[in-house]
């Protein structure tokens, strides 16, 4: 196989869509496999420039509409199933790539085959997020982001740090930890918000590794998918997360709390100002004591 196919789930967020889908057209290799799931957008939009897409990719993508809406958590379980056996990549609609992102995260997958997912760097991706832990940045321009991740990839020590969970805005899923642990808990989690994690952690109860690509930025602005149906974060999944692991709180707080990517982050930070040129983002958080 070339790769992992990369999963799209779609839903409504035609601007954000557009944006993901010009992204992955520049940064993917010929031919990668792209699997778009639209769940039963109502927007006509959505359909038009999906078909403009097909028609015009250098990439090998599949389109599936849904009958009717399923939630999240469905359209990703099925999903799933269609791009089997691949490795996947979850890709939200509303994320972003940069050069090299693919690349990267190929290699950290073929570094550790008990590693079963990957999450890379974002400037809104909670404990994967830079330049500030657990605090999302504005979505850098697109040239600020791939100079970003340029000078990540040259200072990257590939070191692929554990994770206590991976964050479902991009996220590498190895096909044999989906054939051992089963998809997403539907049944628990419903249309969607915590069923990553709820994976994440079944997987290192099974012995799988969680970690960060260290090499790979996609941006990602949050939230476009689930707006227009008034679902957020939390709540009663968050409830039942914790209650499956009593654990989880205790272990994402301790992880926040040492902060072992504090390093890898001022790696960054130092390397981007060695260029003589600040990212917007950066002099936002006064990470540079420029302001």
């Amino acid at each position: 196989m070339s790769g992992p196919a990369i999963i799209v789930p779609i839903y409504q967020a035609v601007s954000d869509l557009e944006r993901c889908l010009d992204s992955l057209e520049r940064t993917l290799p010929a031919r990668s496999t792209l699997h778009l799931a639209d769940d039963a957008s109502p927007d006509p939009a959505v359909a038009v420039l999906l078909k403009h897409f097909v028609r015009h990719s250098h990439l090998k993508v599949n389109t599936v509409t849904r009958s009717r809406n399923l939630g999240f958590v469905g359209n990703v379980n099925l999903a799933l199933a269609e791009t089997a056996p691949h490795d996947v990549v979850l890709f939200n609609s509303d994320a972003g790539a940069t050069p090299g992102w693919f690349e990267a995260i190929r290699a950290c997958a073929a570094s550790d085959p008990r590693i079963a997912t990957i999450t890379p760097w974002s400037n809104n991706a909670e404990i994967c997020s830079w330049p500030e832990l657990c605090r999302a940045a504005p979505v850098p321009e697109r040239a600020e982001a791939d100079r970003i991740a340029q000078v990540l990839r040259q200072l990257a020590l590939r070191s692929y740090p554990e994770l206590p969970t991976g964050v479902g805005f991009c996220m590498f899923i190895r096909r044999r930890a989906l054939q051992e642990l089963g998809g997403f808990d539907e049944t628990t989690f419903g249309r969607g918000y915590g069923e990553e994690n709820d994976f994440c952690r079944r997987a290192a109860g099974h012995g799988w590794r969680n970690v960060l690509c260290d090499d790979a930025y996609v941006t990602h602005r949050g939230g476009a998918s689930f707006a227009s149906t008034g679902e957020r974060p939390g709540g009663q999944n968050l409830l039942r997360l914790n209650a499956r692991y009593p654990n989880y709180n205790a272990l994402v707080a301790q992880f926040i709390l040492h902060d072992s990517l504090a390093p890898l982050r001022q790696r960054i930070v130092d390397g981007l100002a060695s260029t003589g040129s600040v990212p917007e983002i950066a002099v936002q958080r006064d990470l540079f004591g420029t302001q």
